[in-house]
């Protein structure tokens, strides 16, 4: 019988509810950081290096900087083909090339759900008062009108596009987006567009004899 006593499970989920922006912050200022030295340091080369030398790992939280907005350093259409090339045993190696797009899905996801939680918890004013938040506020305005025209579908449209990825991470947060259908929409479209990418990669890996 209940008496009104919040449970275990019901105290550490109120709890976690009003940590979320602390710790997405603290997560995403760790990737602001890795960000801005990889940015001065670092470019494409470095990139495919740091893949070819930590693997999927590498890949993985490469992919959380770009899903946060804060992959500043390397083209984010880069990253699957080049980590195909080194780590995957070729065109046939179907395993690797899966598991190549999972690891992205996963960490691009991660990102722009890091993102997501900040925009829904801390609102407009505190994001664009962010150096890290290199999106101004036009652009915020454009983005949020995407976003009003389009709705929920807007998510998953603009992660599977050049161009686009990510940028309807904000508008879903400041709409107030239920959490557990934004991860389903921006995993979806980052899916979409990591498999036509790799798709593509393939492709001319193929008829170029590279792959």
């Amino acid at each position: 019988m209940s008496l009104g006593v919040p449970s275990g499970s019901s105290r550490l989920r109120r709890f976690l509810e009003r940590r979320a922006v602390h710790m997405a912050a603290a997560l995403t200022l760790v990737c602001a950081a890795v960000g801005l030295y990889l940015l001065v340091f670092a470019d494409p080369a470095y990139t495919r290096e740091l893949i070819g030398t930590y693997g999927f790992g590498a890949l993985l939280f490469i992919l959380v900087l770009e899903g946060a907005m804060l992959l500043y350093f390397a083209p984010s259409e880069a990253l699957v083909p080049a980590a195909i090339t080194l780590l995957t045993g070729g065109a046939t190696d179907y395993v690797g090339i899966v598991t190549v797009i999972g690891v992205a899905v996963v960490g691009a996801t991660i990102g722009q759900f890091a993102l997501f939680t900040i925009a829904k918890r801390a609102g407009r004013e505190y994001l664009l008062e962010q150096t890290w938040f290199r999106v101004s506020e036009p652009q915020l305005a454009r983005f949020d009108g995407w976003f009003d025209r389009w709705g929920p579908l807007a998510v998953p449209l603009s992660n599977a596009l050049l161009f686009s990825r990510g940028m309807l991470t904000v508008p879903a947060g400041l709409a107030e987006m239920d959490d557990k259908t934004f991860i389903a929409l921006s995993a979806l479209g980052t899916l979409l567009f990591q498999t036509w990418l790799a798709g593509l990669a393939l492709f001319l890996g193929v008829r170029l004899g590279v792959l």
